[in-house]
């Protein structure tokens, strides 16, 4: 297949647990590479070698490991590094990137507490000079089928995030939501539920105007 030497485009895909990120990334990836692009697949907090060692820290060990300051801070640490070392590169080069989570999972996740939204942007700006995606996914999904979803992933192991309380994930439900109606050029609801692939071509549809 001969790959093509357009412009690189960056992607996050972004909800709460269950939404079907990480499948629908890889469905995403397909759909793209079969059109002619080279696709780098990624995650956060991950990504990169030093965003990975990062990510151990993040979402091992007890709730009460790190503060919420602490928390931002290696996320933030974790996304500097990923941007310089693995998104950029792959941009560069006409890539197209798929990150599951990017910014706007700091935002939902830890900018409603000790910290405030404009506080994760602006340890945003300092690490990673304020970098944004092309267009954000936010997949949409019914909190009943999200938590069936998500016990039939991870049973009782949830990561020490994932495993917070039914008050804290509606809170990080209610900030994506509200991503999505004040910044509708760059985030875009998409409905999660049903099957895979029908999800998938919604995905692409909402990309359309971004593809070559």
């Amino acid at each position: 297949m001969t790959i093509r030497t357009a412009k690189g485009r960056f992607i996050s895909l972004e909800g709460g647990e269950g939404a079907g990120k990480s499948t629908q990334l890889r469905a995403l990836a397909t759909a793209l590479r079969a059109r002619g692009l080279e696709v780098v697949e990624t995650r956060e907090p991950g990504g990169s070698e030093g965003a990975e060692a990062i990510r151990t820290l993040l979402l091992t060990g007890g709730a009460d490991r790190w503060s919420p300051r602490a928390e931002a801070l290696l996320f933030a640490a974790a996304r500097a590094d990923h941007v310089e070392k693995t998104i950029r590169p792959a941009l560069d080069r006409g890539a197209w990137i798929l990150s599951d989570r990017f910014l706007d999972s700091s935002r939902a996740y830890q900018g409603m507490g000790d910290l405030t939204d404009a506080d994760i942007l602006a340890l945003h700006r300092i690490g990673s000079g304020g970098f944004l995606p092309d267009r954000t996914l936010f997949l949409t999904l019914p909190e009943t089928e999200a938590t069936a979803r998500t016990r039939s992933r991870d049973g009782d192991a949830a990561d020490r995030i994932g495993g917070r309380d039914r008050a804290f994930h509606l809170a990080v439900a209610d900030a994506f939501t509200r991503f999505a109606q004040t910044e509708p050029e760059r985030v875009r609801a998409i409905d999660a539920s049903g099957d895979a692939d029908t999800v998938t071509e919604r995905l692409l549809l909402a990309l359309q105007d971004l593809l070559p």
